[in-house]
């Protein structure tokens, strides 16, 4: 007899195990299966080990700019292993943190490869061992891998994806960076602060191609003057490896050819979802690209079965996919959740400047046929940057002109990740300018340009 349960999930990321959580939570017999580490991907090998290695590179230039804020540091050096270290202990501490949760929560944890065998049925395979279980429901959560360029595959040695990145066998000293999105770019970041000659190159027309326009030509500027070089509207040709590095072969938006020598590259230029091997064809569960494709409360086109997180359609992040869990486990529990709106899920990534933003842009709103009022307002502007010593960045507004509805918020510069959720609360609650500009901001705060922004759309910016 199989194991019976409510609801087994599948995959046990931050949509995975957030479901079971709240699953239990609402008095569901819950299940949850892994075939490798509790967390997942971002846990352990993207969002939380990125960030902890950023926050050393982030020391590591305040350090060498100690003179800035009148103080002394000589002698000063990066441990690349030690660096490497300190990430892999913060992941493995909430590893933990998540068997715990597991336990807490009364959830069973099978370790071992999970296939759908059937309607409410699913098998598990350990070292040659299976296990049946079965349940009414089952959330599909297997997230995503790297995408490898059709020409040369990551081998870990002289070709990485993030995975190898986050444990780099040696410092890179010239790396190549192709992709500019979130992960490509943090990367290029980290490494380019850690000393390493950094090359970037996008093939569509500018870096960080998904936010606003005005972001992308602010960031291409700060990195340049931090010495990495950017090709933008350029492609990766051909990657010979050699025993001591990698020729790069590529093609620039003249349409010309170049070649040059890079002791490293890292791929970033997209995800697969993980859908092969699952049992997913048994049951007919539809897909887009490979993506499951589901509804507004996750479900897919086979009763029964949900899908959450980076297995199905973008925005492709782990708090998109937490809240996907959230949602499921409500519906599955016979609550009301509300659906899922792609429009107030905010976006952050952490290079140096932090770039975040929720919405639309400028241009996307236009194009959606809005009449729009916008409000910029430069760190330059704020007393907590200047005294921060950081006074570059702006953040960046956008509003129908009619409605008064914000639209959308991008900014660019110190901390700007933590801020952006308020923009993103006041998405959500559906706010105004008027409310906005209404709300009692603390002084002095990086947070009163969110406020600044939102007068200068309407013509009332007080210090600029």
């Amino acid at each position: 007899m199989p194991d019976t349960y409510d609801l087994i999930v599948l995959g046990s990321g931050p949509g995975g195990y957030v479901a079971a959580i709240r699953a239990a939570q609402l008095g569901l017999k819950t299940a949850i299966v892994e075939r490798e580490l509790l967390g997942g991907i971002c846990l352990n090998w993207g969002c939380i080990p990125t960030k902890a290695l950023l926050r050393s590179a982030e020391v590591f230039h305040y350090m060498q700019h100690a003179k800035d804020y009148g103080l002394v540091a000589n002698q000063i050096s990066a441990d690349l292993e030690a660096v490497v270290k300190r990430s892999r202990g913060v992941a493995k501490q909430l590893n933990q943190g998540v068997t715990h949760l597991m336990k807490k929560n009364k959830i069973d944890v099978h370790m071992g490869d999970g296939k759908l065998t059937g309607k409410g049925k699913l098998s598990v395979t350990k070292d040659g061992k299976t296990t049946e279980l079965s349940a009414k429901n089952i959330i599909v959560a297997t997230g995503a891998r790297a995408r490898d360029l059709p020409f040369a595959k990551a081998d870990g040695k002289r070709i990485w994806t993030y995975r190898h990145a986050m444990t780099p066998p040696e410092m890179p000293t010239k790396l190549l960076v192709v992709g500019s999105g979130a992960i490509g770019i943090e990367f290029a970041s980290f490494y380019r602060d850690m000393g390493a000659d950094v090359t970037v190159v996008e093939m569509l027309d500018r870096l960080v191609p998904v936010e606003d326009a005005d972001v992308s030509a602010f960031l291409e500027k700060a990195v340049k003057k931090q010495g990495m070089k950017t090709m933008t509207g350029a492609g990766v040709e051909k990657l010979e490896v050699g025993a001591n590095g990698v020729k790069a072969s590529v093609k620039g938006k003249d349409g010309k050819t170049v070649t040059d020598e890079f002791s490293h590259v890292i791929v970033a230029i997209g995800i697969v979802p993980n859908t092969e091997n699952i049992g997913l064809e048994t049951l007919g569960v539809k897909t887009d690209r490979g993506h499951i494709v589901t509804d507004g409360m996750c479900r897919t086109n086979v009763d029964g079965i949900w899908a959450i997180g980076d297995v199905t359609a973008p925005p492709w992040l782990a708090h998109k996919a937490s809240h996907e869990g959230v949602i499921a486990a409500e519906a599955i529990a016979g609550k009301r959740p509300h659906a899922m709106d792609p429009k107030n899920i905010p976006g952050c990534t952490y290079c140096r400047p932090q770039i975040a933003s929720v919405g639309l842009t400028e241009a996307k709103a236009k194009e959606a046929g809005y009449e729009v009022k916008v409000g910029n307002f430069p760190f330059i502007g704020n007393g907590k940057a200047i005294a921060l010593g950081e006074p570059e960045g702006f953040v960046k507004t956008v509003f129908d002109a009619k409605s008064g509805e914000l639209l959308g918020a991008h900014m660019i510069g110190a901390e700007v990740t933590e801020l952006i959720q308020g923009y993103t609360v006041g998405k959500t609650g559906e706010l105004t300018e008027a409310e906005l500009m209404e709300t009692v901001f603390p002084h002095p705060t990086l947070s009163e340009m969110m406020h600044e922004s939102v007068l200068a759309a309407y013509g009332r910016a007080l210090h600029i």
